[in-house]
């Protein structure tokens, strides 16, 4: 097992050095002077960009000062996904590049090259051409125009040879040229779509509306809507006016229910007790609720349920509730508690119930979804996924999800997942965009 993850370590750091070095090789070395200004400083930055990156990553594991997390939680959390899109882009430039070689070399081989040297190919072609036509009339070939340039000085020992005449200085090659724009290209591509994606989760979420079908939902409960919020991940980055946004958006909804599922934080509530203080102003008829996700776990669950208890919330550990209206709502802790002696207990949250009753389930991660349909649950709501937050992710995330994102059956059960009103490491979204959303209750009795 040691050997297995000391492999995996391995693979990671090589693949981590390689990229680095491509990067490096398409937009610093193809594209600069040898021991130029501009390598040197392209070069710390790959050396440098990196350690920010695992700093931000491990700052919180080995505690250290919140302070100096949020220090390098902005260079290095944004880093790595400019350099996924960064090398996706040049991906694409790897296929252009010939092509713009092949377009430039039919233009002529004085596009990008010293004036000087392409005017002497250009006079010789205008001589021989002279030279061909003197003779096809049958005079006598011109006499070869003189050099040009000043005249030769003379002097006591005869005619001097003047210097020749500087050569104009040479523009950029032509496969320079073409680095430098399927680099430049590259690199403005990818940072426009960090800049969009980080500004989409500094916005804050929308609120997404989605209709709910229950079978078993009594008439009185038509129309039921519960706010669905998970994935928030507070921490150096996302703090207290993000979980302003978070609140605001849900009351302007008005829901009936609130219903947390789980990776609310990544720290401690020493460090992020003020930032989810905003909490205490969500409003719902009947309440908001709590279930722990594994980033609870890697920030202290305990004390973190003990505080959103604190704050207005009602915590589910594999405990059910009656809802006025006509339906059971249960909550389970989530899977990664198994390590800490806790995790889901699914027959105490919905072993003895009514099963005539419609049931909804607030679990973290979709993988429980087929003990949820064991257990006769009708709706299961969860998030977990981000729906793979960075494109291409979501490809990723449905290997080890059975629902990256919305609404699909299992069986009698229906399981939906929300993409997440926040965002882990990089504060940054493309091709999943956060929200929250407003399940609306339907019986097929109204």
């Amino acid at each position: 097992m040691v050997a297995v993850a000391v492999l995996v370590i391995i693979l990671v750091v090589a693949v981590f050095a390689g990229a680095h070095w491509y990067v490096w090789r398409r937009l610093v070395r193809d594209t600069t002077a040898p021991r130029s200004t501009v390598r040197r400083l392209g070069t710390a930055a790959i050396w440098v960009l990196p350690v920010l990156t695992v700093g931000a990553f491990t700052a919180g594991r080995v505690d250290a000062p919140f302070w100096l997390e949020q220090v390098l939680a902005w260079p290095g959390y944004l880093w790595l996904p400019v350099l996924l899109y960064v090398i996706l882009a040049l991906l694409v430039g790897e296929a252009v590049r010939p092509l713009l070689l092949r377009f430039l070399a039919r233009r002529g081989p004085g596009a990008f090259v010293p004036a000087a040297e392409a005017a002497a190919p250009a006079e010789a072609a205008v001589g021989a051409a002279a030279v061909r036509a003197g003779a096809g009339a049958g005079a006598a070939p011109a006499p070869a125009a003189p050099p040009a340039g000043p005249p030769a000085a003379t002097g006591p020992g005869g005619p001097e040879t003047a210097p020749p005449p500087a050569a104009p200085p040479a523009g950029p090659s032509r496969r320079l040229f073409v680095s430098r724009v399927v680099g430049g290209a590259a690199a403005a591509a990818a940072l426009g779509t960090v800049g969009h994606g980080t500004y989409g989760v500094l916005r804050g979420p929308r609120v997404k509306r989605v209709t709910v079908p229950l079978a078993k939902l009594p008439r009185a409960a038509h129309g039921y809507r519960i706010a669905v919020v998970s994935d928030i991940h507070l921490g150096p980055i996302l703090g207290r006016a993000h979980t302003q946004r978070i609140v605001d958006a849900i009351n302007a909804a008005q829901p009936d229910l609130v219903a947390i599922v789980g990776d609310m934080v990544d720290g401690t509530v020493e460090n992020l007790g003020p930032a989810a203080e905003p909490l205490t102003q969500l409003r719902a008829r009947h309440g908001s609720f709590f279930v722990t996700g594994n980033h609870e776990y890697f920030s202290g669950a305990d004390a973190w349920v003990d505080h959103v208890r604190e704050l207005g919330l009602r915590p589910l550990r594999n405990e059910r509730v009656e809802i006025a209206g006509g339906f059971d709502l249960a909550g389970v802790d989530d899977v990664a508690g198994e390590s800490f002696g806790q995790g889901p207990d699914f027959a105490a949250a919905l072993g003895d119930r009514d099963r005539a009753r419609a049931a909804v389930l607030l679990a973290h991660q979709p993988v429980v979804i087929h003990d949820a349909v064991e257990h006769g649950v009708d709706l299961q709501l969860s998030g977990h996924t981000h729906g793979g937050q960075l494109w291409p992710g979501n490809h990723l995330a449905a290997l080890a999800n059975p629902t990256v994102a919305g609404l699909e059956h299992y069986g009698d059960t229906q399981l939906y997942v929300t993409r997440g009103a926040g965002a882990w490491g990089p504060p940054v979204r493309v091709g999943a965009e956060s929200d929250i959303t407003l399940v609306q209750l339907a019986s097929r009795q109204a």
